[in-house]
């Protein structure tokens, strides 16, 4: 069972942010290796904050020493090596994967760059911020090409855009 918490703060306009993420976190579940935790009885949790650039700018420099605002961010609550083992270890059938944080400013300024609805480029940070939760990165070609391929699944699940262009090899 998965739940998620989307938490819109100024200047996130209202709107149906929850069931965007939660659509979101579903596809890119449904992508990785752990789309069995979809049916099981532990409750996996994530919270979704939708916040300010400064916000993120200020928890991108705490945790990450960059003194600049960016997308996404993810911060995972369970070790990558304990993922595979998450849903049998819970003590009380909840399991907390972690939190995802987007910018207003950045996520508005690339959806506009890209020619996409706000709505559709924070559904494509939201998978990549899921996929980050479960231990995935995209530090070297290998990894982000793995990674790529399934925020590309998810998305083309929920009916949008490839966000990435095509490479030429």
């Amino acid at each position: 069972m998965l739940d998620v918490a989307a938490l819109p703060e100024a200047p996130w306009p209202e709107g149906e942010w929850e069931p965007l993420a939660l659509r979101a976190a579903t596809a890119a579940l449904e992508q990785s290796p752990f789309a069995e935790w979809l049916t099981s009885p532990t409750a996996i949790e994530i919270a979704v904050r939708l916040t300010s650039d400064d916000e993120v700018q200020t928890l991108n420099r705490q945790y990450r020493q960059k003194d600049k605002p960016t997308n996404v961010l993810s911060f995972p609550m369970v070790q990558p090596d304990l993922l595979d083992t998450v849903t049998q270890h819970s003590d009380d059938g909840e399991v907390i994967l972690g939190d995802i944080v987007l910018a207003h400013g950045v996520c508005v300024a690339e959806a506009a760059e890209r020619g996409i609805s706000v709505e559709d480029h924070a559904t494509h940070l939201i998978v990549h911020g899921v996929l980050h939760l479960l231990g995935y990165d995209h530090m070297g070609d290998g990894e982000a090409e793995a990674m790529e391929e399934m925020e590309r699944a998810a998305l083309a699940s929920l009916g949008l855009h490839d966000p990435y262009p095509v490479r030429e090899d």
